[in-house]
């Protein structure tokens, strides 16, 4: 997968999660499009799971089930507006971005879609790096 190398994370639990869900949609459109399947809440909550372990953080389940619920809403809303043309040359640029050497105005756009629908479903729980909280 895309994001199995070690990325560097954003410096706030806000940032996280934005970040977390713009990945799980990435890979929800990238599923979708590929294999004409979603991925369900189980499968995006043991990716961030994954994600978040490679990186040294973790988040508790049902922040992580929230959070994989936004990101299923998200990439939903986003292929069924779109063509089956343009939905996968966002999920191509979407996975790119997850390189953060990459970068382009639509996904720029679509992480701000990611902060916007966090915001109006906030979180609960915090991302932890070891004992602390990232603050």
């Amino acid at each position: 997968m895309a994001w199995e190398k070690k990325l560097q994370a954003p410096a706030t639990d806000r940032g996280m999660n934005i970040a977390l869900i713009y990945a799980l949609v990435a890979e929800r459109l990238s599923a979708f499009y590929e294999f004409d399947q979603w991925l369900t809440q189980a499968q995006g909550t043991s990716l961030s799971a994954e994600w978040l372990a490679r990186n040294q953080r973790s988040l508790p389940l049902d922040t992580r089930k929230h959070l994989s619920g936004l990101s299923d809403q998200l990439a939903r809303q986003i292929a069924g507006t779109l063509s089956r043309e343009a939905g996968l040359y966002i999920a191509h640029e979407m996975m790119e971005s997850l390189d953060p050497n990459h970068q382009s105005d639509i996904t720029q756009t679509l992480m701000m879609e990611c902060e916007q629908i966090l915001d109006a479903n906030p979180t609960v729980g915090n991302v932890t790096n070891g004992e602390q909280s990232i603050q």
